[in-house]
């Protein structure tokens, strides 16, 4: 287990989300608390509360000895980014209005690294690349300075986590994606919310169309 300043329960939390959207347990597997406490290391009780909160956010449902995983189907992925057409190009466009010069720098970063990790076509670059995506898509719903839009985004970023890692395998879709990052980012840069708002729907619109032909 990762060893941050947070709960053993906030931990056992992260990491069977992160397994669970990455798609470790099939859609309609049966796990045990003894089961899941034993693969974590740690007692029964934070491995309870985790599985609390999962079946708050409806990735796992109660099966009386256990727990039945739910995890994001297809069709929950195509709505979520329905609601990302609709929030993304108002977030950009905020974004615009508010990013800092230390946004922009760390967006920049990310963008290199995207750049990178996309040239070199090797087998160990699409954890990198999604990183990256997840990186900046994070700064820039953190540049609209909202809690409320930036929570909801990167909640449904993260939620797709399965969908964005099976896209960025395809290298052609992972170089596109990186095009459509730096037109949004040039927008931000350039402190202009109509092109900010255009680039981010051009970028949702057009991942969503890959996806649209995935089922995972």
């Amino acid at each position: 287990m990762e060893h941050r300043n947070i709960s053993i329960a906030d931990q056992v939390y992260d990491q069977l989300e992160r397994e669970i959207l990455a798609g470790k347990y099939a859609r309609g597997e049966l796990l045990s608390e003894q089961k899941l406490s034993s693969e974590l290391g740690v007692s029964r009780t934070p491995v309870r509360e985790a599985i609390r909160r999962l079946e708050q956010e409806n990735i796992v449902e109660d099966a009386g000895r256990g727990v039945v995983i739910v995890g994001i189907t297809h069709e929950d992925m195509l709505d979520m980014y329905e609601i990302r057409l609709h929030l993304e190009g108002l977030a950009a466009r905020r974004a615009a209005l508010h990013v800092t010069e230390e946004q922009l720098r760390d967006m920049r970063e990310a963008l290199d690294l995207q750049h990178f990790y996309c040239e070199r076509e090797r087998s160990d670059s699409s954890d990198q690349i999604k990183n990256m995506d997840s990186r900046f898509h994070e700064l820039m719903y953190a540049a609209c300075d909202s809690k409320a839009y930036c929570d909801v985004l990167s909640r449904l970023h993260k939620k797709i986590a399965k969908y964005r890692m099976a896209s960025v395998r395809k290298h052609s879709r992972a170089e596109e994606s990186v095009r459509e990052h730096e037109a949004i980012y040039e927008a931000l840069a350039a402190h202009d919310p109509d092109r900010a708002e255009a680039a981010a729907l051009s970028h949702i619109r057009n991942a969503q169309a890959s996806m649209a032909e995935m089922e995972l």
